[in-house]
């Protein structure tokens, strides 16, 4: 599930204080820079699929005068190319 870049703060700011309050991490660092880290994970692991969608089009760009022949579905193309890879690297959508 995809879920708007506008709630990645407000999501680290939950994990963060939960981490904290249940004392599940020891902090060693001051708490704005654990949730700069969260932030930014959380980013990365949003990007993977954006990182894929594009390399998918990429792929598919080499079949472009096919596609636009009518003789491939360019969707259709696009999601079984996205599912190898996925399968390939083992991601995690």
């Amino acid at each position: 599930m995809r879920i708007p870049k506008s709630w990645v703060p407000i999501l680290a700011k939950r994990i963060t204080e939960n981490l904290i309050e249940k004392e599940m991490v020891v902090l060693s660092v001051p708490e704005d820079k654990l949730l700069a880290k969260v932030e930014e994970f959380i980013t990365e692991e949003l990007m993977v699929e954006d990182r894929l969608n594009d390399e998918v089009r990429l792929i598919l760009n080499k079949y472009a005068s096919d596609i636009e022949g009518g003789r491939m579905d360019y969707r259709k193309l696009f999601d079984l190319t996205k599912q190898k890879l996925v399968r390939e690297r083992n991601l995690i959508l």
